[in-house]
């Protein structure tokens, strides 16, 4: 399993264009853009890993009002066992018209075996 795995199939159901890095192509009102923040081994007193860490943000992008599609998203990202680390309002871009809001998000997953 892989965070940005989880988010697609989570916040797949809620109908809204999502890309990983930036958007492709002429964006629709609302979309979001997911930007991987890292990916860490969690070490324990053995010194080996047996947890990964991903963290992502999640980028609302919307011409809209974005309060009830953010209520939409965070319900989404708890329900599917997120923990959300930090959401805050990054501001309204005069030059494209999108109010643009971040949700930062982690999962630890078990270590596979490779």
């Amino acid at each position: 399993m892989s965070l940005l795995t989880d988010l697609m199939d989570m916040l797949g159901p809620i109908d809204i264009p999502i890309e990983t890095g930036g958007f492709s192509g002429k964006p629709p009102d609302e979309y979001i853009v997911i930007t991987p923040m890292s990916d860490r081994l969690d070490f324990y007193a053995d010194n080996q890993a047996h947890n990964v860490i991903e963290e992502a943000r999640l980028s609302l992008f919307s011409k809209k009002n974005y309060i009830e599609r953010k209520k939409q998203l965070t319900k989404a990202l708890l329900a599917g066992g997120m923990t959300i680390t930090d959401r805050q309002y990054i501001g309204f871009e005069n030059d494209t018209k999108y109010h643009h809001y971040a949700i930062d998000v982690l999962k630890e997953y078990e270590v596979e075996d490779e």
